[in-house]
């Protein structure tokens, strides 16, 4: 063979595993991160957005109106309040993916500002495992800020699907989430009981669209309990 010949077939070879390793990195690397960028991109405007509101909706609050305020993450953002607290002036202050340190960066506009009458408060759900390193920590905010407001702690919910092995601590952290509602001097609800299914130890059929999130009917079973908490709180 040639040398010439040898040389252009070493040089396509080459350029070949040049092409090889390029596309690894663009498809492993590139392309994820450009994902991930406008992921945050996305959720960074939606955060903003919704505090935005925040704020418009505190400005336009009546001296003295007395409103229900339900803080949270997703569970909270899906869910429609006018069709299951009909009775109460509510507001949503619920951000789909918030953990525990996501809510307590924006107490202030979230809670504070708007000075409810009754606040429920359903966090934790995103990290599990870290929610108790700050968990007391905005409890003592609600505390100092909210000195009047009648707070609710629900407990966390049962999962199921690829979030049932979550299960467990879930349980363990309610426990817990209990102990602090009695050292507080706030109201606890166990929503886990009644979405729970023993015998699957999942939650029951129907309650969620994935495992995680509400259906209207488990919505349905959620505020069933936490209605009956507000009128207790109200006597």
């Amino acid at each position: 063979m040639k040398k010439s010949v040898k040389i252009v077939i070493i040089s396509a070879i080459a350029l070949a595993v040049v092409a090889a390793v390029f596309l690894c990195v663009w498809f492993l690397h590139i392309v994820p991160t450009r994902e991930q960028k406008e992921r945050e991109r996305l959720v960074k405007e939606y955060r903003e957005a919704k505090l935005a509101r925040y704020q418009e909706e505190n400005a336009a609050l009546l001296p003295g109106e007395e409103v229900v305020l339900f803080l949270g993450d997703s569970l909270t953002d899906g869910c429609p309040l006018e069709t299951y607290y009909p009775d109460y002036k509510t507001l949503n202050r619920g951000i789909g993916g918030d953990t525990t340190f996501d809510l307590e960066k924006r107490l202030q506009v979230s809670a504070y500002d708007a000075n409810p009458k009754v606040l429920v408060l359903l966090i934790g759900g995103n990290n599990l495992y870290t929610m108790f390193e700050n968990y007391e920590t905005i409890l003592q905010g609600i505390k100092q800020n909210l000195p009047d407001t009648k707070v609710i702690l629900v407990s966390l919910t049962a999962m199921g699907g690829k979030w049932a092995k979550k299960n467990e601590i879930a349980a363990l952290n309610n426990v817990r989430i209990k102990l602090l509602a009695e050292e507080y001097g706030f109201y606890f609800v166990d929503v886990f009981t009644p979405l729970f299914d023993p015998e699957t130890m999942q939650v029951k059929q129907g309650y969620t669209a994935d495992g995680a999130h509400f259906t209207a009917e488990g919505y349905a079973v959620v505020s069933a309990e936490i209605n009956k908490a507000i009128v207790a709180v109200l006597q």
